[in-house]
């Protein structure tokens, strides 16, 4: 009897550390890169893993906003984001 109990210590403990072991490596690789691109300003894909930067649609067609206003807004917008986003 106490050979089988000091087993299923072992076997409890031992699942015990691999269960941890499982924690600590989902946040290490899959939470904190999510957190920090998010803190930087950025899209987080989970699927692909990807951080990825938002990009105005006009700049990927070449198309301008025809209200004065709004170009202005947007170019401000876009002006703030690349102040604010660090160069690597």
């Amino acid at each position: 009897m106490s050979r089988t109990i000091d087993r299923l210590k072992l076997v409890f403990l031992g699942v015990f550390v691999l269960s941890l072991v499982g924690i600590f490596a989902y946040q290490v690789y899959v939470v904190r890169p999510a957190e920090r691109c998010e803190a930087k300003g950025d899209w987080w894909d989970p699927d692909g893993r990807v951080c990825a930067r938002p990009v105005l649609i006009s700049d990927i067609t070449g198309r301008t906003i025809p209200e004065r206003k709004a170009a202005e807004q947007a170019a401000a917008a876009a002006e703030a984001q690349a102040e604010a986003a660090p160069v690597p």
